[in-house]
């Protein structure tokens, strides 16, 4: 099946019966195009730019929305920040941090994926949730 997230929100909702509103789907929209980590504060004046009258708490709560329906995923590194984002079916990514800039990028690591399939199965032990972060500088600042 396709990820879609307008599909999936709007039978989220349904089944809840909560309003489909057009402020909701131009935050998803907003959201999935920046397709970056944000944490409510970053993103609220972005959208108001372009969409003045979206409130802060819409905001807050349609994020909130996000990760309750899948199709966002709640992130914290460690800042005492709630970040969100957008959630891709079957890519498990994990990030690096840089501490000089506070840039956060995703990677990929076939090789991970069986390390955790591996320790797994030495320990008879079922994964609820795993997220890797590798803090560090990075190639940008090091130049610099």
């Amino acid at each position: 099946m396709q990820h879609n997230p307008k599909e999936i929100l709007r039978r989220y909702l349904a089944e809840r019966g909560l309003k489909i509103t057009r402020q909701r789907y131009i935050i998803l929209e907003a959201f999935i195009e920046l397709g970056r980590h944000l944490h409510v504060d970053e993103f609220y004046p972005i959208l108001r730019t372009k969409y003045p009258k979206i409130g802060h708490a819409t905001v807050y709560r349609s994020l909130k929305l996000f990760a309750e329906s899948g199709i966002a995923r709640e992130v914290r590194f460690g800042d005492g920040l709630t970040r969100y984002e957008l959630v891709t079916d079957g890519v498990r990514h994990d990030h690096l941090l840089c501490t000089a800039c506070g840039t956060i990028t995703e990677f990929e690591s076939p090789g991970l994926g069986q390390l955790e399939a591996s320790i797994v199965q030495n320990h008879g032990f079922k994964v609820q949730s795993l997220q890797i972060e590798l803090r560090g500088v990075c190639s940008q600042c090091l130049s610099s």
